[in-house]
């Protein structure tokens, strides 16, 4: 092989070259100041959104504001007209009985008083059933006549008699500690 090679223009490069190619501006240099700025606005944006996150997945807080509508307050009547069912729904004897003598001695008659036992044994809180919109002052007569109680709508303890006036009382265990 030979060893000496025909000289050609690439055989030419001086010993000190001029920069050949894409050039770059230098990076201008921004001031430290406003870097740490940048960075301490991000870490409180972060750490304010990671709180309100928290909050809102473990239910803490509501993000969206309470509707601002005035719902109608109902108020009590004591309407001795409607016969009232108490039902007792825990294990202990005698606590619908002793409700029933509470509605007594509030003015109801003591033959539209019915106490009697509840298929459900563990009823959590005393609550008044009443089916429709224009009960729910009734029931909530009863629930003031007996020292309070839960008052719900619902359709499970209607009467078979479309014109029976009627509320059902469940005792709750909350009324076994309080006997």
């Amino acid at each position: 092989m030979p060893n000496s090679y025909p000289r050609d223009r690439f055989d030419d490069v001086p010993r000190q070259p001029a920069r050949v190619g894409a050039h770059r501006a230098e990076v201008p240099r921004s001031s430290r100041g406003a870097v740490w700025l940048w960075a301490a606005l991000a870490t409180v944006v972060l750490t304010v959104g990671g709180i309100v996150g928290f909050l809102v997945l473990s239910q803490r807080t509501d993000v969206l504001p309470e509707s601002t509508q005035a719902t109608p307050t109902v108020a009590p009547v004591v309407d001795t007209s409607y016969a009232v069912l108490v039902l007792n729904g825990t294990s202990t004897g005698g606590l619908a009985e002793a409700v029933a003598g509470e509605l007594v001695a509030a003015g109801w008659a003591q033959d539209t008083v019915i106490p009697s036992d509840s298929a459900s044994t563990d009823f959590p809180q005393t609550t008044v059933y009443y089916v429709t919109d224009e009960e729910e002052g009734a029931a909530l007569g009863v629930a003031q006549a007996i020292g309070g109680a839960r008052v719900a709508q619902s359709d499970q303890y209607k009467s078979d008699d479309a014109d029976a006036k009627e509320l059902t009382v469940v005792v709750g265990l909350d009324r076994v500690s309080a006997e």
